[in-house]
Parts: C-alpha cells; sequence; structure tokens
C-alpha cells in the first residue's frame, strides 16, 4: 500500500516537473472601417505582429462604415465592452475626446507607457488636427488623407504651360508664353 501510495506521488510530482505552465496570449480587439485593399493591409499588420511575438494577439475586426465603426464603439463602451483600438476618421477625434472616459489621449498613453512619442514625426496639418491648443496629440493619424498632385512637367511644358511663384504654395496655372 504505502508502495503505491509512493509510486503515485512521485508519478504526481514528476508531471507536475515536467509541466511548463500555460501562459495566456492577451488578446487586442482593434476595430476598424477599412475595406478592400486597406483591409487586406490591416490583416496583414496584425499578421505580421503577431507573427513576431508570442505575447499578444491582434485581432482586427471590421465594423462597417466609418460613422458604424464609432458608433459600435461608443455603444461598446456604454456596455462596458469596448474594443482596445478603435480606428475612427478625423471627425470622429473630437466626438470620442468629448465622451470623457471612453478613451486614452495618445499623448498620455505614451507617457503612461513611457514609450518615445514625437508629434513632429506627422506633416504639421495632420498634427494640428488631431492636438489640442497645447499641442497634446489625442489620436493617432492612422491613415489621414492628403491631397497630392502629380504632374508632368514635359507635359506641362509641351501645353506651354508654366509655373507661377506668387501662387499659394506654387500652383500650377497656363497660361501663354510668348
Amino acid at each position: 500500500m504505502a508502495l503505491r501510495q509512493f509510486g503515485a506521488a512521485a508519478a504526481v510530482t514528476v508531471a507536475l516537473a515536467l509541466a511548463t505552465p500555460a501562459y495566456a496570449v492577451t488578446e487586442i480587439q482593434w476595430w476598424h472601417a477599412m475595406t478592400g485593399g486597406n483591409n487586406d493591409i490591416v490583416n496583414k499588420l496584425a499578421e505580421e505582429f503577431n507573427a513576431s511575438q508570442s505575447d499578444y494577439k491582434v485581432v482586427p475586426t471590421f465594423k462597417g462604415s466609418y460613422p458604424d465603426t464609432m458608433n459600435a464603439g461608443i455603444a461598446a463602451f456604454r456596455a462596458g465592452s469596448a474594443p482596445h483600438i478603435i480606428q475612427v476618421f478625423e471627425v470622429g477625434t473630437a466626438t470620442m475626446m468629448s465622451a470623457t472616459g471612453a478613451i486614452k489621449p495618445v499623448y498620455q498613453l505614451m507617457k503612461d507607457a513611457g514609450e518615445p512619442f514625437d508629434p513632429k514625426a506627422y506633416l504639421p496639418t495632420i498634427t494640428g488636427y488631431y492636438s489640442t491648443s497645447k499641442g497634446d496629440m489625442l489620436s493617432f493619424p492612422f491613415n489621414s488623407s492628403s491631397m497630392v498632385m502629380w504632374i508632368n512637367k514635359d507635359e506641362l511644358k509641351k501645353a506651354r504651360c508654366g509655373r507661377n511663384s506668387k501662387n499659394l504654395a506654387g500652383s500650377v496655372c497656363c497660361r501663354e508664353e510668348a
């Protein structure tokens, strides 16, 4: 009998010694409004991050249009089940900030985490849009749209168009050249 109890105790001890502790992966819910190719990029970013480490798993979830995603986030916050990260369109920044306690401003998040953060890494017009009057950034500009105009100088020259440096931002204007 004692031998059987000893054997059972030894088996349990060996099993516990050989067992590795199971660590739970922290799941991070990321709600977004990206469709088509942009959705593919969001999924790829999450997949690459997830493959780069084993402590966290980012789960991107398409929640509909920009307003639908923002409304889903507000409703989830009110219900006590908000996602960890939510992508809200530019105009939604003010709406989210006015929902007291719904979000943590990015400048505060980075400070609390001890992570370096330089708002000057973004275009000044983008930084200004997402910041307080004191310059504190409220959110990250994940996919802010900025107008870009590409010109073909050779084609403009053929069309006898020139550049008038007096126009705002060096706008291109066409004129007859002598």
